[in-house]
């Protein structure tokens, strides 16, 4: 039987699937919990938030696990087109600030000529997503009856906390939502070539930062219906 791990940032993220998942997942970060879930072999484990955290769980996960494939899930927030409570699912994963600052603006990591990695292909900020994966994730979110969209993922160190720092990171890899792992996972799920989907709730618009505007709760509950239902269909 096929092997799926599920890695989320917080245990604020993960609730809604842990309740579901047997038997029930430790919240600890780091810790790789193993259980089922619709009769899948589930791997489950909080990476922590932030890229270095992803990169050092999602390593050991693969190293130590080796599952067929992997979700990664949790809230973002929505540059355009998605609005709070929707489900987005990743086309590709953008390293939003790897690169170089020059008189003519921001330039990407091609720019400099070095990759962040190199394989059949050079990695300079963009990971592409499973195609496949993501049209299934896609299609199950819409099915539930879930509002859902696709496209570019952007990670950041620095969350954009203004309208207009916003709008300078969205125009670089022309993005939907950021969040601060994505970006991380993809590239290690790449060097180990393991396939992957990111699915994400909307919890906050980016505009100048009022939390009176987000809702968590929501976006962590819609996130995990898409997941739970991407689960089901796998084979």
């Amino acid at each position: 039987m096929h092997t799926i791990a599920l890695m989320t940032p917080t245990p604020v993220e993960s609730l809604d699937i842990r309740q579901i998942i047997e038997p029930f997942p430790d919240s600890e970060e780091g810790t790789i919990s193993k259980g089922s879930l619709h009769g899948r072999n589930i791997l489950f484990s909080h990476s922590g938030i932030g890229k270095v955290n992803a990169a050092h769980s999602v390593t050991l996960l693969l190293e130590y696990q080796k599952p067929e494939m992997l979700i990664l899930f949790g809230i973002a927030g929505a540059y355009v087109r998605a609005g709070v409570g929707d489900v987005v699912i990743a086309e590709s994963e953008n390293y939003a600030e790897e690169g170089v600052m020059t008189l003519d603006g921001w330039r990407s990591m091609e720019f400099t000529g070095f990759s962040l990695l190199k394989k059949e292909i050079k990695y300079f900020n963009t990971f592409s997503i499973d195609r496949k994966l993501s049209q299934l994730a896609f299609e199950a979110s819409k099915d539930i009856g879930l509002k859902v969209h696709s496209g570019n993922f952007i990670t950041v160190s620095q969350c954009s906390g203004t309208r207009k720092t916003g709008q300078i990171i969205r125009e670089r890899f022309d993005g939907i939502c950021e969040n601060m792992e994505g970006a991380a996972v993809a590239h290690i799920c790449a060097k180990y070539d393991i396939p992957m989907i990111e699915i994400r709730g909307i919890s906050n618009i980016i505009e100048d930062r009022d939390l009176k505007n987000w809702n968590i709760p929501l976006a962590v509950s819609n996130c995990s219906k898409a997941v739970n239902e991407v689960v089901r269909r796998l084979l």
